[in-house]
C-alpha cells in the first residue's frame, strides 16, 4: 500500500510503540541477509503472520525489533507487545497496520487461536511474531533465525586475523570484547582463542555476548579453558535483562521448559552424544518418536547430511546444562554406558562392509560418527573393558587410515598392546595383541617412518607364528614387504611380498591378494622387472574393479601412473592420477591423497611446465594435509620433492612461488582435488598452449595493466567507463588466457611482458 510523501512526514512526528525492555539499541552484526529477507516479506501482501523461530537467545527479539523499526515508514502504524509483560490485545485498529508480538512462547500467552481472530478482525494486519517453535496459526510464514556463522578451528594452517575477524560471531565478539575492555583487539596471539570460543558457543549470539564481557577477568585462552569444560558456566548478562538473558544455565533451563518427561529423558541421553550423530542412532535410542517436537522447540539441530541423510546435535548451551543435571541426578554413566554399546555394536556391524560396494556408503558414516567412537572409546576403557576397546580399534583400522587419525590409532594401539593389565582389564590374548602390533606399524608406515613400522610387523609376525594363524600371518607379512618398499628395500620386500600373495590367494582373501600384488608390483618396478610387474598390477586392478574398492584401486592406479611413466607415457600416467584423486575424494581419504597430489603435480611439471604455479599449490595443499595428521615425507621421496621446489622457487621467484605456496596451504582436500583434476596434462613434446595462443583484447590488455597497479574492479570500472561486472568478467577471462588464478599471479605476468 503506497504511503504519500505528506503522510510519512506525519509518521515520523509520531511516537511509535517498541522494544524499550531491550535498552539502548544496538547495531545487528551478521544479520544483513536476515533483516533484507524480513524487509521483503513483510512489504509481501501475502503475507499475514511472519513468525521469527530460532533457540533461545538466537537474537529473534533484536531482529524483530530492527524490522519494525525499518518499517515504519510503510505501515500506517506500528504496534509492539512484549507477552511478557502484557496480553495479546483484544483489537487493532483499523488500518494498515504491523503489530508486532514478541515472546510468543511464554508460558502463559493466550491461545494461538487468538491471533487469528485478530487477524481476521482486519484485513490489512501484519502480525510479527517470535518465539522458540512455530505457532501452528494457518497462514503462518516462517523465518528461521539461526546462530551466526563461526570460523573454521580445522584448519592446517594458523588462522589469519583478517580473515578470521569478518566471520560474524567474532565480529560481535569483538565489538562486545571492546564493550567490555576498550583496548581489546583481534591479534595473531589471540586469534585461535577467540576462533575456538565463537566455534565452542556455535555463534549463539547472547552466548557469545557473555564470553566476551568476561574478558574483564580472563584472557580469552583463560576463558576457552573454562569453557571446554561446560559452557553454561557464563553469565553476568545486564541486570534489567530477563532472567533467562543473565547466564547460559538459565537460558538453557528456560529453552527445556515445556519438555514432558519422556521428551526431557531422550534429550538428556542424546546430550551425551558428540556433535553430529546420525538418525540411526536416534532410532538406536528409541528417540524417533520425540525427533519433530525437538527440532521444532530448536533443542535439536540439523547441523549437516551425509549422503543425503541429516545428522543432529543438541545444541549448546543446552547440551551443557543437561549433562550437569545428569551429573547431579547420579544418571551419567547408565547414559554413556548406553551410548558406548550403540556404537560398539554399530563399528562392529559396519566392519565386514568395508571392503566391497557398500565402501563408500559406510566409511562417510564412520567418519561423520568419529567423535562419537572416541568417546565410546574412552567409556570402554574408563570401565575396565580391555578386550572390547582392543577389539573396536582393530575395527577402526580402515576408517582412520582413510580419515588419517593415525596418531590417535597408534596412541590406542600402543596402549593395549603393552604387557599387563594396564587399565584393570587384565592382559589381553596374544591374537589380539598380534593384531594391535600389526595395525600399530600400519600406522606407522602411514606416518612416514618404515623403519619403525617394519619392526613392528616383525614382533606382530613372531606372535602370529607362535599361535599358528596362517591367515594372520599372510597379512602381516605382506604389510611388512609394503614398510620395505617405503623403506627402500625393494628386494627384501619382494621376499616378503611373494609368500604372502601366494598364500593370500590360496585363501581366497582378494582384497588383501590384491593389495598385496600392488606392493609386489611396484617392488617389481623399482627393480626394472616391469614385464612382470605389470601383469601383477592388472590383476589386481581387475581384482579391485570385480569387488568394487575405491580405495584399494585408487592406490593401485597410482602405481599404474608410476609404470605409465617410466614409459614415456605421460598421457596415461595423467589419466591413472586423475581417477584415483576421484577415487579419494569419493571417501574422504586423507592419508594416500597428499603422495597422490604430488605425484600428479611432479607430472605437470615434466609434461607442462606452463603451469608450474599449479604445481606449486598441489604440492603445498599437501604438505599441508600431511602436517593435519603429524606425517612425514618418506626420505626418498623428499629428495624429488625438495628438487622440483628448489626449481619452481627459481623459475617463478620469491613472490610468484610465496603467493602459489601461501594459496595452496589453505586449499581443503576436496578443493585441492579440484585444482588437480582443473589442469590437462598433454603429451610429452606436444604443442603447448601459451598466452601468444589465445592473444588478449586490446581491452583485456587495459584491464590486465590496471591489475597490475594494484586497483579493484571498481576503480577499473571508473576509470574505463565500463561497468563493474564487466570488468570481472574480463579479469576472469585474463586469469584463464594467463593461466592465473589470483589477482597477484595476474601482476607478476604484466610484469614479465616486453
Amino acid at each position: 500500500m503506497p504511503v504519500s510523501q505528506q503522510e510519512r512526514e506525519r509518521r515520523q512526528d509520531r511516537p511509535q510503540a517498541g522494544p524499550e525492555r531491550l535498552g539502548p539499541r544496538r547495531s545487528l552484526v551478521g544479520r544483513e541477509t536476515e533483516t533484507v529477507v524480513l524487509a521483503g516479506r513483510l512489504r509481501d501482501p501475502s503475507v499475514r503472520l511472519l513468525t521469527l523461530t530460532g533457540p533461545a537467545g538466537v537474537g529473534k527479539s533484536r531482529l524483530a525489533a530492527e524490522a519494525a523499526a525499518g518499517a515504519a515508514d510503510f505501515f500506517d502504524e506500528v504496534r509492539y507487545v512484549d507477552l511478557a509483560r502484557e496480553a495479546l490485545p483484544d483489537r487493532v485498529p483499523e488500518g494498515h497496520v504491523l503489530l508486532v508480538l514478541d515472546g510468543c512462547d511464554q508460558p502463559d500467552v493466550p491461545p494461538v487461536a487468538g491471533i487469528g481472530e485478530l487477524i481476521a478482525s482486519n484485513d490489512h494486519l501484519v502480525v510479527l511474531a517470535t518465539g522458540q517453535e512455530p505457532l501452528r496459526v494457518y497462514g503462518e510464514r516462517l523465518l528461521p533465525v539461526a546462530p551466526l556463522p563461526v570460523p573454521e578451528t580445522a584448519a592446517a594452517v594458523e588462522p589469519d586475523v583478517q580473515e578470521v575477524q569478518d566471520v560474524p560471531s567474532v565480529a560481535l565478539f569483538i565489538r562486545r570484547a571492546r564493550d567490555a575492555d576498550p583496548g581489546f583487539a583481534l591479534t595473531a596471539e589471540n586469534v585461535a582463542a577467540v576462533a575456538e570460543i565463537c566455534a565452542l558457543l556455535e555463534g549463539l549470539p547472547l552466548a557469545v555476548e557473555l564470553a566476551a564481557g568476561r574478558l574483564r577477568l580472563f584472557p580469552p585462552h583463560v576463558l576457552l579453558t573454562r569453557l571446554r569444560h561446560r559452557t553454561t558456566v557464563l553469565a553476568g548478562g545486564p541486570v534489567d535483562a530477563p532472567e533467562r538473558h543473565r547466564s547460559l544455565t538459565a537460558l538453557a533451563r528456560w529453552s527445556c521448559r515445556q519438555l514432558d518427561e519422556e521428551q526431557r529423558g531422550h534429550l538428556e541421553q542424546l546430550a551425551v552424544f558428540e556433535r553430529g550423530f546420525g538418525l540411526a542412532m536416534l532410532v538406536r535410542v528409541g528417540a524417533e518418536d520425540v525427533l519433530e517436537t525437538l527440532i521444532d522447540k530448536n533443542l535439536l539441530t540439523v547441523v549437516d547430511q551425509e549422503l543425503g541423510e541429516p545428522r543432529f546435535a543438541v545444541p549448546e548451551p543446552v547440551r551443557s546444562f543437561l549433562l550437569t543435571e545428569l551429573e547431579q541426578a547420579g544418571r551419567t554413566d547408565a547414559a554413556l554406558d548406553r551410548h558406548a554399546s550403540e556404537y560398539q555394536r554399530l563399528v562392529t556391524a559396519t566392519e565386514p562392509r568395508l571392503a566391497g560396494t557398500e565402501q563408500e556408503k559406510w566409511l562417510g558414516v564412520l567418519a561423520a560418527e568419529s567423535g562419537n567412537i572416541s568417546a565410546a572409546l574412552r567409556r570402554l576403557r574408563a570401565r575396565g573393558e580391555r578386550e572390547a576397546v582392543a577389539a573396536l580399534v582393530t575395527a577402526c583400522r580402515q576408517p582412520w587410515l582413510v580419515q588419517g587419525r593415525l596418531r590417535e590409532g597408534l596412541d590406542w594401539c600402543d596402549g593395549l598392546a603393552e604387557d599387563g593389565p594396564g587399565d584393570g582389564g587384565g592382559t589381553l590374548p596374544e591374537p589380539v595383541r598380534a593384531r594391535l602390533v600389526d595395525l600399530s606399524g600400519t600406522f606407522t608406515a602411514a606416518l612416514g617412518d618404515p623403519d619403525l613400522a617394519v619392526r613392528r610387523h616383525r614382533r606382530a609376525l613372531a606372535l602370529c607364528k607362535r599361535l599358528g594363524d596362517r591367515r594372520q600371518g599372510a597379512l602381516v607379512t605382506a604389510r611388512m614387504g609394503m614398510a620395505l618398499l617405503l623403506l627402500g628395500d625393494p628386494s627384501g620386500a619382494q621376499a616378503a611380498l611373494g609368500p604372502a600373495l601366494a598364500t593370500l590367494e590360496s585363501l581366497g582373501a582378494a582384497g588383501p591378494a590384491a593389495e598385496a600384488g600392488t606392493a609386489l608390483a611396484g617392488a617389481l618396478r623399482v627393480q626394472g622387472e616391469t614385464r612382470k610387474g605389470k601383469e601383477l598390477l592388472d590383476r589386481a586392478l581387475d581384482a579391485y574393479r570385480r569387488i568394487r574398492d575405491p580405495r584399494g584401486l585408487a592406490t593401485a592406479l597410482r602405481e599404474s601412473a608410476a609404470f605409465a611413466e617410466d614409459a614415456e607415457d605421460l598421457d596415461a600416467a595423467g589419466r591413472a592420477l586423475r581417477e584415483s584423486l576421484r577415487l579419494y575424494d569419493s571417501i574422504g581419504e586423507r592419508t594416500e591423497l597428499p603422495a597422490t597430489l604430488e605425484s600428479f603435480a611432479l607430472l605437470l611439471l615434466r609434461a607442462s611446465p606452463g603451469q608450474q604455479p599449479r604445481a606449486v599449490r598441489l604440492i603445498a595443499a599437501a604438505d599441508a594435509l600431511r602436517h593435519s595428521f603429524g606425517g612425514k615425507v618418506p626420505d626418498e621421496r623428499w629428495g624429488v620433492l625438495e628438487e622440483a621446489l628448489v626449481g619452481l622457487r627459481e623459475r617463478l621467484h620469491w613472490t610468484g612461488f610465496a603467493t602459489a605456496w601461501a594459496e595452496g596451504l589453505r586449499l581443503a582436500p576436496g578443493a585441492a582435488v579440484a585444482e588437480a583434476l582443473a589442469a590437462a596434462v598433454p603429451a610429452p613434446h606436444a604443442e603447448q598452449e601459451s598466452p601468444a595462443a589465445q592473444p588478449l583484447t586490446p581491452r583485456q590488455v587495459q584491464v590486465a595493466m590496471l591489475v597490475s597497479e594494484g586497483l579493484t574492479n571498481r576503480q577499473i570500472a571508473g576509470q574505463l567507463g565500463i561497468s563493474e561486472w564487466t570488468v570481472v568478467n574480463h579479469v576472469r577471462q585474463v586469469m584463464r588466457r594467463l593461466n592465473c588464478t589470483s589477482r597477484v599471479q595476474v601482476a607478476w605476468s604484466v610484469g614479465r611482458w616486453p
